[in-house]
């Protein structure tokens, strides 16, 4: 079972959207920020969150929510534009700008993990834009990662989204 979280109007076909506004195709119209969400524990297989993380009032209590009802060993797609991306600060519903590191929170180990639950990062990149000059950034991630490029180079070379795939540790 997909739930996909801030679906809009183009829901993942065959999956449980659910989005704040009763646009057509959604099944489960309901304020993300308002928790427990009207999801049984441990249902879902995979979690869509793409464009929707910055817009919540809380991430900690967003991503507790993920891991609620999702299945253990479940999959979490989260996608959302990088904080040097102009994207990120266009839109004035935007509540949070977030690096490629904010999924370290939810790790084992993590004072976050500890309260929400854990997770296990499995895919964590940066997209530029197709523009010639994010070839520079691309080569600095290619060849210092991700972390060096973002720390010392990401508002020279900017990026344009972050991709997070997660797995439920329960």
């Amino acid at each position: 079972m997909i739930l996909d979280l801030g679906c809009c109007r183009g829901k993942i076909p065959g999956s449980i959207g659910m989005d704040i506004y009763p646009y057509d195709g959604v099944d489960i119209v309901h304020d993300l920020n308002i928790t427990p969400w009207p999801i049984e524990d441990n249902s879902i297989d995979l979690v869509s969150a793409k464009h929707i993380i910055e817009h919540v009032e809380s991430i900690p209590a967003f991503m507790k929510e993920i891991h609620r009802v999702s299945k253990p060993g479940g999959k979490v797609i989260i996608e959302t534009p990088h904080f040097t991306s102009l994207d990120s600060w266009a839109d004035p519903t935007h509540r949070w700008h977030l690096s490629t590191n904010f999924t370290d929170q939810f790790i084992k180990g993590s004072y976050l993990a500890e309260q929400i639950g854990e997770f296990k990062i499995l895919v964590n990149k940066v997209s530029f834009g197709s523009f010639i000059m994010t070839w520079p950034a691309r080569l600095i991630c290619a060849v210092f990662g991700r972390r060096f490029w973002e720390r010392y180079f990401s508002f020279i070379f900017r990026a344009r989204n972050l991709y997070t795939e997660l797995e439920i540790i329960k």
